[in-house]
């Protein structure tokens, strides 16, 4: 298919809907044995209930692991660089995602802004395009995407295309010196992952596949749990993640532009956040995938997977994945000394955390919502800083190389219902931990 043939449309995610501008953010924890005791945040303080009602009288108190106000500000200082000041993103690909998501994200960013646009579609560029302030000379289209080279507003491509696209556009985007932010899965092939890592490093740029969720406050809330030890030693992740997915014409039902069905697109939320909440990589993997003749959804690419990974601490990952199920996104974390889970997960906004422990030989839990947040404003500014202050992404091409090897021993796994081996990566697939360093 030529470039100019591909719709901007094909960037869509539908699972998931718009996150809500409204600036209201919401803290709610319920600890219990029975009923809950309430905890009220304000802006002052945290304000504990000062103890638990007469029905409940065998509750336990439990304490937040980490002040929810703590994780969801983002640890930048809290003046905004002028807009002239700002990394200038050029947008690649003018879908449901960049349009519902990323370019209204932009808008709350701190040290971020639009510069250009790349689209196949002028008319619908230039009405975007005045939407947002972006002037028509900052307007591309795929044949022209070199000129950008000349355009100093812009510092970083991001690439929210068609998987199947991600490789073309990050080689030629690093070839005019412009740094790279890519949506996930980062690739279809080790062999493409690799060569957009060696295309960034042989041009001194930057790679950062656009885990989101490895940026929102409750998941990193989570890690940190995990890598604090507070549930004690890991045991086992619970993850699925479904959709009734459109089609067939749907770009992401066409194996030459996703690379696979249900296990790239939402399959690798589960299977990535294996990876960050336990800080290991799996050595082995089984799994089976579910490819129903009858449907024509699914003439190419599987309709559902279900994998486990092992881990060689012992922990494992338990994960599924679904084109034909009704929507639902979950998993549970679980240690020796407690667990913690999200449901829903994965997705833009409405997420609720629980976590659960033994307080004084008495079981409790907590529940947490922090509604809402907008997950590509923070990942974007982190994706900035790193850029100003010369920094590794936090979730850099690496990342999303390890999570491709891992895709292709499930589905080599599924293909001979054997169990599959995974070589261990030669170094960290992550950069600094944000909190660490600049984000």
């Amino acid at each position: 298919m030529d470039q100019t043939d591909r719709p901007d449309s094909q960037d869509l995610i539908p699972e998931d809907k718009p996150a809500s501008q409204s600036g209201r953010r919401t803290f709610l924890q319920r600890s219990s044995a029975g009923l809950a005791a309430a905890l009220a945040t304000g802006a002052a303080g945290t304000a504990w209930a000062a103890g638990p009602p007469a029905a409940a009288a065998n509750s336990v108190k439990l304490p937040l692991i980490a002040d929810p106000r703590t994780e969801q500000k983002e640890e930048t200082p809290d003046a905004n660089l002028p807009p002239d000041d700002r990394i200038g993103y050029a947008i690649v690909g003018l879908g449901h995602l960049a349009l519902d998501q990323i370019l209204p994200a932009l808008s709350n960013c701190k040290y971020s802004r639009v510069a250009a646009l790349v689209s196949g579609d002028r008319n619908k560029a230039l009405k975007i395009a005045h939407q947002y302030g972006v002037r028509e000379a900052d307007i591309y289209d795929y044949q022209s995407f070199e000129r950008l080279a000349d355009n100093s507003r812009v510092q970083v491509v991001y690439i929210v295309l068609p998987n199947g696209m991600h490789k073309e556009f990050t080689l030629r985007a690093a070839k005019i010196g412009k740094h790279v932010l890519c949506e996930k899965p980062m690739a279809t092939s080790v062999a493409d992952c690799q060569a957009m890592i060696d295309a960034c490093s042989k041009n001194n740029r930057k790679l950062m596949v656009a885990y989101r969720s490895q940026y929102e406050p409750m998941d990193r809330m989570i890690a940190k749990m995990a890598k604090e030890n507070k549930l004690g030693p890991l045991r086992e992740f619970i993850a699925g993640n479904s959709q009734n997915q459109s089609g067939p014409s749907q770009w992401r039902l066409n194996k030459a532009l996703a690379g696979g069905g249900a296990l790239p697109d939402i399959g690798l939320y589960a299977l990535n956040a294996a990876r960050f909440f336990s800080g290991e990589e799996p050595y082995e993997v089984s799994a089976s995938l579910t490819q129903p003749a009858a449907d024509p959804r699914f003439k190419e690419v599987e309709e559902s997977v279900h994998f486990i990974m092992r881990f060689p601490s012992g922990f494992t990952a338990t994960c599924m994945a679904s084109y034909g199920c009704h929507e639902s996104r979950f998993f549970r974390l679980q240690g020796t000394d407690g667990w913690a889970e999200m449901d829903p997960a994965f997705g833009y906004n409405g997420l609720r955390m629980r976590y659960g422990m033994l307080v004084d030989g008495k079981s409790a839990n907590t529940e947490i919502t922090i509604d809402p947040n907008n997950q590509f404003a923070r990942e974007i500014d982190h994706m900035s800083l790193c850029v100003i202050n010369d920094k590794i992404p936090h979730t850099p091409g690496e990342e999303g190389l390890q999570d491709q090897r891992i895709m292709e021993a499930i589905y080599e796994s599924a293909r001979t219902a054997r169990v599959v081996k995974i070589s261990k990566p030669q170094a960290s697939t992550r950069g600094p931990d944000p909190e660490e360093e600049t984000f």
